[in-house]
């Protein structure tokens, strides 16, 4: 407390000493005197402050108005500019819209030149689509083979290999363990068995035994030898009269030489059911008989006129039988004579009798009086000959001819779908007729459901050809779909009859055995030799039918037969 108060005291004696020292320093006047020249001091401090302010702005002012002239310099230069600018602004608009002008007219010519090219282009599409059209028909006709037409396998240019859908199950080509071998018939010895002596050291070795057991080989050869019959007879002469008389000789002795059945019978097999040429016909029974037996080509030639005649009754027995069948096959095919087109039809029942007909033409005069025109009760499977369905009481066209034509429109058309889905219905089909049991028959469910799955594709198929039109140069795809439907129920009959199968396939065989004859001759000199030659196999293959007699046999009985029936 006292500190604090001692410290007071201290400060207030110095500031009253300061303010005392004040006070004398204005009594002397030495303060005025101080403040005056500190007054005059900073006077001329300011005075000179100012002239310098003065004097910056004066320099200010001069500046600013040098700024300003510059400026207005500047500016003027600018403006100068600026109007030289805008001058040269325009003379650049009125060149641009010069150009503009130009690029117009260019623009318009350009369009035109457009216009043009595009019409020209227009034109190349039109004719590019043309000839991509004919390519696509082209290309279509030349990969038609006969898996996707109605061409034979001869007549493709592509032969594709066979594939076998046998899977390999890894064991050794050839008979398997267990499995019975079929081996060489043994024939009856025509002389007495040749023993062979055992062998020496069996002989002289008393530990060998005889067991009992005898092996046996065979040698078999063929011989052919001449068998000539010959009959004489006296020739008598009356002296009064003149007369020459001699004994009569046997039914078929008119010539003298003449051939038996059994020479005939060979000859006329080799060359009409082995298609051997009558030449190397000739060659062979000559080489059989050692050179002795040289027949003439006219005789060969003459065979088949010789049996369809000595074979009225077996025609017409054939012909009987067909007229009561009641489902019939038929079917055609070329033939050729001295340059000329003829034709070979073919009536055939579903148990393999047959009857071949030799025709100039085709249509209604081809089918005049053969089976399938005389038959009205039966039922025809035919290949969509249009001619047929003027005859008989139904009809079931091939679907196997179907089926290739499905597949060549889904190679030529791959962008539809009703061709697929009918390719797999038909092998459905096919499959479910196959393996139906004749005795239960159908069932009317399964075969009503193929019925409208086959209505639902032609309907899809005319929903495609709406939309998308058929091309001008492949219309075959199309053609189908309008023949499945017009002819619906001739590719369905076959789920109907059980009698009746779903292919023609027994007719194009028998027209085969046709073709390869066809091919041996190249072309008939006459339309009577096809004739004979069609009545002829007929027979023929009634003959190889009957397995009670051997066809060699049974043909030469034929050709041993006299002018009245009966068989020397």
């Amino acid at each position: 407390m006292y500190d604090s108060l001692h410290e007071i005291i201290a400060t207030l004696q110095y500031r009253n000493k300061s303010l005392h020292a004040q006070l004398e320093a204005f009594k002397s006047g030495e303060k005025y005197l101080q403040m005056k020249a500190d007054y005059k001091t900073l006077l001329h401090s300011e005075e000179k402050r100012i002239h310098r302010l003065e004097v910056e702005l004066s320099k200010a002012h001069a500046q600013t108005v040098d700024v300003r002239n510059k400026w207005y310099e500047v500016v003027s230069d600018m403006e100068k500019e600026h109007k030289k600018e805008l001058a040269r602004r325009d003379a650049r608009i009125k060149e641009l819209e010069k150009r503009i002008l130009l690029v117009e007219k260019q623009r318009d010519d350009a369009l035109d030149k457009l216009t043009e090219a595009r019409r020209e282009s227009y034109e190349v599409k039109i004719a590019l689509e043309e000839e991509q059209g004919k390519n696509h028909k082209l290309m279509a006709q030349l990969n038609r083979d006969y898996e996707n037409s109605s061409k034979p396998s001869s007549q493709s240019p592509n032969h594709k290999k066979i594939s076998n859908s046998r899977e390999k199950t890894g064991k050794k080509p050839g008979g398997q363990p267990g499995h019975k071998g079929h081996g060489r018939k043994s024939h009856e010895p025509s002389k007495d068995p040749i023993m062979l002596p055992p062998p020496s050291e069996v002989v002289e070795d008393p530990d060998f035994k005889n067991t009992g057991k005898i092996i046996r080989k065979q040698m078999v050869n063929i011989s052919v030898s001449l068998d000539v019959t010959e009959y004489a007879a006296e020739v008598f002469y009356n002296s009064k009269t003149g007369e020459r008389c001699h004994a009569s000789f046997p039914e078929g002795y008119v010539n003298e030489v003449n051939y038996g059945g059994s020479i005939k019978a060979l000859a006329f097999i080799l060359n009409n059911e082995c298609c051997v040429s009558i030449d190397k016909t000739i060659k062979l029974i000559s080489d059989l008989t050692g050179g002795q037996l040289t027949i003439s080509k006219g005789m060969v030639n003459g065979l088949s006129k010789e049996f369809a005649l000595k074979t009225e009754k077996e025609k017409k027995e054939i012909f009987s039988s067909l007229m009561k069948k009641a489902v019939i096959h038929t079917d055609n095919t070329n033939a050729r004579c001295n340059g000329k087109s003829r034709f070979v039809f073919v009536v055939a029942s579903p148990d393999g009798t047959a009857q071949y007909y030799f025709r100039e033409t085709k249509g209604h005069a081809g089918i005049k009086g053969t089976p399938a025109d005389l038959n009205q009760a039966a039922i025809i499977v035919h290949d969509h000959d249009t001619t047929f369905y003027n005859y008989g009481s139904g009809h079931q066209e091939c679907l196997v001819h179907i089926l290739r034509y499905c597949k060549d429109s889904i190679q030529n058309e791959p962008d539809r779908r009703w061709n697929k889905k009918m390719y797999k219905l038909l092998q459905e089909m096919i499959h479910y007729r196959n393996s139906i049991d004749e005795a239960k028959g159908f069932d009317e469910k399964t075969v009503k459901d193929f019925e409208d799955r086959y209505d639902s594709i032609l309907e899809e198929a005319h929903t495609e050809y709406e939309y998308i039109p058929p091309s001008k140069y492949y219309r075959d795809g199309y053609n189908l779909y309008k023949r499945m439907a017009k002819y619906r129920l001739s590719h369905l009959l076959f789920l109907h009859d059980i009698r009746v199968p779903h292919n023609n396939n027994l007719a194009e065989r028998l027209l085969r055995a046709f073709k390869r004859k066809q091919h041996q001759v190249m072309s008939f000199r006459s339309d009577e030799s096809i004739d004979y030659l069609c009545q002829s196999m007929g027979t023929l293959l009634s003959i190889r039918q009957d397995s009670e007699f051997m066809i060699y046999d049974s043909v030469s009985k034929i050709f041993d037969r006299q002018k009245t029936g009966r068989s020397t």
